[in-house]
């Protein structure tokens, strides 16, 4: 399938400079521009990385630019609100963070990573305006639909500082072009407006023609809003944000209707694997083979196939009526982050203790009545309440799980 084809088929093609999909299937340079007000991209930043990286694996040469200069001024585009200003080092600290998962989502691909702040911050002001706000009109530029919003009534106003960010990113453009021979740009519908300014920039100052093509928003279907948060809030790639555990149960519980179309988007399998996934997914809607799928392929990108591994086992386990003995001792690590952790000595520390100290049960009698009333579970498998203390047969590696109910859980390690 050539390029244009899978792109259209994932439904990855919105707004586009030039008319006929297929000028996609001849490899140029492009580049994709990551904002760095974060230290961490979330899922809907990955939605557009995934784009990249189908575009390189198609023979496409990609350059990523970290917007080290662009994300000191804040980027309007999406927002109702100016962006409260992040500090320089603040933005260095984020810039490198990026880069490194970057590097991760691209598993090797060749790609050329540049930030911006090393063109822009030489540049003077009055050179940026002879060299590139001779070229902008202000009519057109206050047509935009970011400035619109912002400016017309009812709108939060703009500063100069953020409605100067466009040009910057046309400017950007125009160096990667200059520079990479970069003829085509890429990024998220939000980002339309300011994409459009680097090709009439170009065209005016190199009498050269290059393009831009967004892919659509992926809107949750539940809220309406734009795709990549929670209830506990936005869905980070860095693991110390949003934990693999949690980014897994993430993609676990989407939405029926929407799997398919995320497996599209946030996936590298073909089209036969996710039309052969999702013929058996509606054959049995209850088995949501389809989500897990989706969470496996996703963690796997975003962490590594052991940690994606280690996510499914411990899932499995918890949830699937897998066998907790299939759990491997690695995997407790997993767990680790999500559960409470108690000490216990082999033979030793009471059952009773370990469900007291683990906030399993309030009290001593409260935890014998547990475990005379047959609520408590270790590895899986209903406790008896004539046992007392943890024995060998226990335990998976060092460790066991234990059980309250069908929720309350804690993870024991044994010494």
């Amino acid at each position: 399938m050539m390029l244009s084809e899978d792109l259209a088929w994932r439904g990855l093609i919105k707004d586009t400079t030039f008319q006929d999909a297929t000028w996609l299937d001849t490899p140029r340079w492009f580049y994709h521009g990551v904002d760095c007000s974060a230290d961490s991209l979330t899922i809907g930043n990955l939605a557009a990385m995934l784009l990249a990286r189908r575009m390189v694996e198609a023979g496409w040469s990609g350059v990523l630019l970290i917007g080290g200069a662009t994300s000191l001024v804040g980027d309007p585009g999406g927002k109702t609100e100016e962006r409260e200003l992040k500090s320089r080092s603040e933005i260095d600290n984020n810039a490198v963070a990026i880069k490194r998962q970057v590097e991760q989502l691209f598993d090797g691909k060749p790609f050329q990573t540049v930030n911006n702040i090393d063109w822009l911050e030489p540049l003077g002001f009055i050179e940026f305006l002879r060299e590139v706000g001779k070229h902008f009109s202000m009519t057109e530029l206050m047509q935009r639909d970011f400035v619109v919003e912002r400016t017309g009534e009812g709108g939060s106003g703009m500063s100069f500082a953020e409605f100067s960010y466009t040009l910057m990113q046309g400017y950007d453009y125009w160096y990667l072009n200059k520079n990479h021979q970069v003829e085509l740009q890429i990024g998220g519908s939000d980002q339309w407006g300011n994409m459009l300014s680097g090709v009439p920039l170009i065209r005016k100052k190199e009498n050269a023609e290059v393009h831009a093509m967004s892919m659509p928003l992926v809107i949750d279907n539940t809220t309406g809003r734009k795709f990549g948060k929670s209830e506990a809030g936005a869905i980070w790639l860095d693991p110390n944000r949003t934990s693999p555990y949690q980014f897994y149960q993430f993609w676990l519980n989407v939405d029926d209707d929407a799997v398919i179309d995320f497996l599209k988007i946030y996936t590298l399998l073909t089209k036969e694997e996710i039309e052969t996934v999702g013929s058996e997914f509606n054959e049995q809607r209850s088995s949501r083979i389809a989500q897990k799928k989706l969470a496996y392929e996703v963690t796997a990108i975003v962490h590594g196939i052991p940690v994606a591994d280690a996510v499914s086992n411990v899932t499995n386990a918890l949830f699937g009526g897998a066998d907790y003995r299939d759990l491997k001792e690695q995997d407790f690590a997993v767990l680790q982050g999500e559960l409470p952790v108690v000490e216990a000595q082999l033979g030793e520390t009471p059952i009773i203790d370990i469900l007291v100290k683990g906030k399993l049960a309030s009290s001593k009698s409260e935890a014998r009545r547990f475990l005379e009333g047959s609520a408590v579970y270790i590895n899986g498998i209903q406790f008896s309440s004539e046992k007392t203390v943890l024995e060998q047969a226990d335990l998976i590696g060092s460790y066991v799980l234990i059980r309250r109910g069908k929720n309350a859980q804690i993870i024991v390690h044994v010494n």
